[in-house]
């Protein structure tokens, strides 16, 4: 199969659950990375707990680990996993106005944990922006992507952040 082929349909072009059995189980790691930029006051407050609704970024952790080992049930064609590890960090940035979140999900299995880590820093995210948007309506999620992938046939992989290109290992 070249890389250019979507590997989620099958020759009749139906949507269909990729078969992993044949592959071997390995280490797999994936880091993903996103933002919310948020207004000034709003980060004040969440970085200095008093945000009506509790600690912001305590609450945001646990929804994106949640969220890590729910993936299967939230996205339709994902490999259900059980995951070794998942770590959220929350960090705000006031330079920026924002608060960063970084996932990383490790697993040993036969496919790969990009997609739980992803969503991971949606749902960490969308926990700020629920927490928040009583008093700031114009926060923005954005640069959710994956930085980084270990593991699996297509070994090493790591998003170039001078170019944003990705490059292979």
């Amino acid at each position: 199969m070249s890389k250019t082929e979507l590997t989620h349909f099958n020759a009749a072009g139906e949507a269909h659950m990729v078969d992993v059995g044949e592959k071997e189980v390995s280490h797999r790691v994936a880091v993903a990375e996103g933002r919310i930029l948020v207004q000034r006051a709003t980060l004040e407050k969440v970085v200095a707990g008093t945000m009506g609704k509790g600690d912001v970024l305590a609450v945001a952790r646990i929804a994106g680990i949640m969220a890590a080992k729910r993936t299967a049930d939230l996205i339709p064609l994902c490999h259900p996993l059980a995951l070794s590890r998942i770590s959220v960090d929350l960090v705000p940035d006031q330079k920026v106005g924002a608060i960063v979140c970084t996932s990383t999900a490790e697993v040993h299995a036969k496919t790969g944990v990009e997609m739980e880590a992803l969503t991971a820093v949606q749902i960490a995210l969308l926990t700020v922006y629920d927490m928040c948007k009583a008093i700031d309506r114009e926060m923005v999620i954005e640069q959710v992507r994956l930085l980084e992938k270990r593991g699996g046939r297509t070994g090493h992989w790591r998003r170039d952040e001078v170019g944003r290109k990705p490059t292979h290992r």
